[in-house]
């Protein structure tokens, strides 16, 4: 699995944006977040006619048929070194990746994990209760491990561990309306990243996406940060001016 990147960001002009992006410090941590209400246009995005899209400018090439580009995005879930995606990926309600429900290495397998839903409104539901009874959902990634459950934090994770990385994810309201994605400015542990969804911004429900590889392009904050190619992305898409 691609895991390695070396990032940095560019500045971009200023534009406007439908949905919300701020930076925040939440026990003396940067954390920047774009906030996405129901009714907005949020989708996930993999692939082109080419193939794996990449990068979030290959994204915007794409939506420039449209008339459109996007408003955020960052990196929506784990990929393998051919950047297919590791578990379930929907696209337009097409099943392109089944679901995973087995546990295995790495911080995919480290159940529980979760999926993310985008349909009429947001969700994020443990792997095995979703494969029971799957959702309607126009979009969907898979990812892991979930960060909080109806309130509680994933019990494995550790309060002072010294594993720490750029870190991002998403955490959905308790009514589903409002989807928050967010990503550590600083390294940052699973427990804290996971306390920040549940206690900084007061989600019940919050998945990881990755680490390391973790980036945002958000030109409403002059945002781009670049580095080697992406699999699953996620973003707003809205009317090019």
């Amino acid at each position: 699995m691609l895991r390695l990147a070396a990032l940095f960001a560019v500045l971009l002009p200023q534009v406007a944006a439908a949905n919300t992006c701020d930076t925040v410090r939440f026990e003396n941590t940067s954390f920047t977040t774009c906030a996405v209400s129901a009714g907005e246009d949020l989708r996930l995005f993999h692939s082109g006619p080419s193939g794996p899209l990449g990068s979030f400018s290959a994204v915007n090439d794409l939506l420039a048929a449209e008339g459109k580009t996007l408003g955020f995005a960052m990196n929506a879930g784990m990929y393998h070194p051919d950047r297919a995606p590791v578990g379930l990926f929907v696209d337009q309600g097409r099943t392109e990746s089944e679901i995973v429900t087995a546990e295995g290495p790495g911080n995919f397998g480290l159940l529980p994990n979760g999926v993310f839903c985008i349909g009429t409104r947001f969700s994020v539901v443990e792997s095995r209760a979703f494969a029971a009874r799957p959702p309607e959902c126009s979009y969907a990634t898979q990812s892991g491990p979930m960060l909080v459950m109806d309130g509680a934090l994933h019990p494995r994770l550790i309060p002072d561990s010294d594993s720490t990385y750029i870190r991002n994810g998403v955490g959905v309201s308790a009514d589903g309306r409002r989807a928050v994605f967010a990503i550590s400015n600083d390294r940052v542990n699973f427990h804290r990243f996971a306390r920040f969804f549940r206690d900084g911004l007061g989600l019940r429900d919050a998945l990881y996406f990755d680490g390391k590889i973790s980036r945002l392009y958000a030109p409403a904050i002059r945002r781009n940060d670049l580095g080697f190619a992406m699999g699953p992305m996620v973003g707003t898409v809205v009317k090019k001016d």
